[in-house]
C-alpha cells in the first residue's frame, strides 16, 4: 500500500540526574562529595533509506522514544549517555511540526537530521561543594528531552514528472523508456500510486522519471486525490505533459492541456512556471489535421512539442534525448529549507508555572519542578536551602505573594506541603 503522509509522536531521551554520594574509604578523612553527573538523553534522528518507498510502516507504530541518560553514581562516575534513536524514512520525506506547521527537516540524500535533541545530564553533588558548604546533599536533575508531534510527508525525488489526464499513455511511456513496470490497462486510473523509473541515456548518464497518476479537473483544490498526487510533482525539475493528440476518448487535447496547467497554477503558482515539454501520444490514431493543430498550438504558446506513439516506442528516443538536454541546463532537484522551532520555544523554562488558590491553600504546578523535587532531601537543611533558591529564582515565591499568600498559609507543590514564611 502506498502511504505518503503519516503522523507520529517523537520524544528525545531525558538527561540523567546528578548523583548524591560521599567518598567513604579507609584512611581517607573527610572524603567529601563525589556524586557524578547524569548522562545526556538520546536524540531523535531521521535518516533516508533508499530501500523504502512509502510511509506505510508508520501506520502501525506511531510513538518513538529515545533512551534516557543514566543517573550519575558514586566515585564521580558519569551516567551513560542515552542511545540515539534513528528513524529511517524514504528519500524525499519532509518532517513538519504539527502544532506550528514548521518544516523541521527535508530528509533527502545521505545526511542525518537531528530533529529532537536529548536533555542534558544534571550535575552531581560534587559540583555544589564550597568552602562553606562542604557536604551538599542535593544534586541537579537532568533536563527533559525535546518532544512533539510531527507529520511525515513524502515528496518523491524525481528529475522529470509525467503529467496528463487518465489513460493518455503515461505508464506506457515510462515502461518503454525505463525499467519501471507499472500496471497498464485501457481504463481510467490504472495507476493509483506514483511510479519511479530510471531512464538511462548513455554510459554513466541517467535521470529519474516519475509517473504521476492521472489528474482530473479540480485536483488543485483537492478534488479526487489531487493534492496527494500533485505533491509528488513539486520537486521535479522538468515536466513532460502527455496529451492524447487523437482525442480517442472524445476529449479535446488542447482543452486537456489547459485544464491540467490550470490545476497546477491553483495548487502552486511556482510549480506551474516549471519548464514543460509537450508529448502528443497516440499518433497512430490521429489524423494529420489533429497533429498539425496540436503542433501549431504548442508553437504559439512557446512549448516544445514531440509526436510519439509510446506502445511501439516511436518518437520516444527523440523525446528522451531532448529531455536530457534540457535537464543539463536546469538547477538540481528542489530541496526545502528547514525552519526549525526556536530553542526557547522547545525548552522547558523555569518561568512556566501556575499558582492557584483553593480553600486557603496555594497550589503550584510546574512540570520542570517534578524532577528537581525528586532530588531534594526534606530532612537536609542545605538541600532545602537549594530548593528555596530555585523557588526564588524561578519567580514562584514572587507569584505566591502576588496571589495573596501570607505567613502561615499552606503551599502545596505536588506531594510536598509547607507553611509559607516570608
Amino acid at each position: 500500500m502506498f502511504i505518503d503522509v503519516a503522523k507520529i509522536k517523537i520524544k528525545a531521551g531525558d538527561g540523567g540526574n546528578g548523583g548524591v554520594s560521599f567518598r567513604r574509604e579507609k584512611y581517607v578523612a573527610a572524603g567529601g562529595p563525589d556524586g557524578g553527573d547524569g548522562g545526556k538523553g538520546g536524540n531523535i534522528v531521521f535518516k533516508a533509506d533508499t530501500n523504502l518507498s512509502t510511509l506505510a510502516d508508520f501506520r502501525y507504530k506511531r510513538k518513538y522514544i529515545a533512551e534516557n541518560g543514566q543517573n550519575g553514581t558514586a566515585g564521580k562516575c558519569f551516567g551513560k549517555n542515552g542511545q540515539d534513536l534513528i528513524i529511517y524514512v524514504p528519500n524525499g520525506t519532509l518532517v513538519k511540526d504539527v502544532e506550528s506547521g514548521r518544516l523541521l527537516a527535508d530528509v533527502s540524500g545521505d545526511e542525518a537530521f537531528v530533529v529532537a535533541k536529548g536533555g542534558r545530564g544534571g550535575w552531581g553533588n560534587s559540583h555544589f561543594a564550597t568552602a562553606t558548604r562542604q557536604a551538599p546533599r542535593f544534586a541537579k536533575s537532568g533536563a527533559p528531552g525535546q518532544g512533539y508531534d510531527v507529520q511525515l510527508e513524502l515528496k518523491l525525488l524525481a528529475d522529470v514528472g509525467l503529467l496528463g489526464f487518465p489513460n493518455v499513455g503515461k505508464s506506457t511511456l515510462i515502461s518503454v523508456v525505463s525499467e519501471a513496470k507499472p500496471k497498464i490497462a485501457n481504463y481510467h486510473f490504472t495507476t493509483i500510486t506514483p511510479t519511479l523509473g530510471v531512464v538511462r541515456i548513455g554510459e554513466g548518464a541517467s535521470f529519474v522519471m516519475a509517473d504521476i497518476p492521472g489528474l482530473i479537473e479540480g485536483a488543485g483544490e483537492g478534488v479526487g486525490l489531487g493534492h496527494q498526487f500533485l505533491r509528488h510533482v513539486e520537486r521535479c525539475r522538468l515536466l513532460v505533459h502527455i496529451v492524447d493528440v487523437a482525442g480517442s476518448e472524445g476529449r479535446d487535447p488542447i482543452e486537456d492541456f489547459e485544464a491540467i496547467n490550470k490545476e497546477l497554477a491553483v495548487y502552486s503558482p511556482e510549480l506551474s512556471s516549471r519548464p514543460q515539454i509537450v508529448a502528443g501520444n497516440k499518433t497512430d490514431m490521429a489524423t494529420p489535421e489533429q497533429i498539425e493543430r496540436m503542433e501549431k498550438y504548442c508553437q504559439e504558446q512557446g512549448y516544445e512539442y514531440f509526436n510519439i506513439c509510446a506502445p511501439i516506442a516511436e518518437g520516444t528516443k527523440e523525446l528522451i534525448n531532448r529531455v536530457a538536454a534540457v535537464l543539463s541546463t536546469l538547477p538540481p532537484i528542489l530541496t526545502f529549507e528547514p525552519d526549525p522551532i526556536p530553542e526557547e520555544e522547545l525548552c522547558v523554562t523555569r518561568d512556566r508555572f501556575t499558582v492557584t488558590e483553593e480553600n486557603g491553600t496555594y497550589i503550584v504546578e510546574a512540570e520542570w519542578l517534578k524532577k528537581i523535587m525528586s532530588t531534594i532531601n526534606p530532612d537536609d537543611y542545605e538541600s532545602l536551602q537549594y530548593f528555596q533558591r530555585v523557588l526564588h529564582q524561578s519567580g514562584i515565591i514572587h507569584a505566591l505573594v502576588d496571589a495573596g499568600c501570607q505567613d502561615g498559609d499552606t503551599v502545596c507543590i505536588y506531594d510536598m506541603e509547607f507553611d509559607y514564611l516570608s
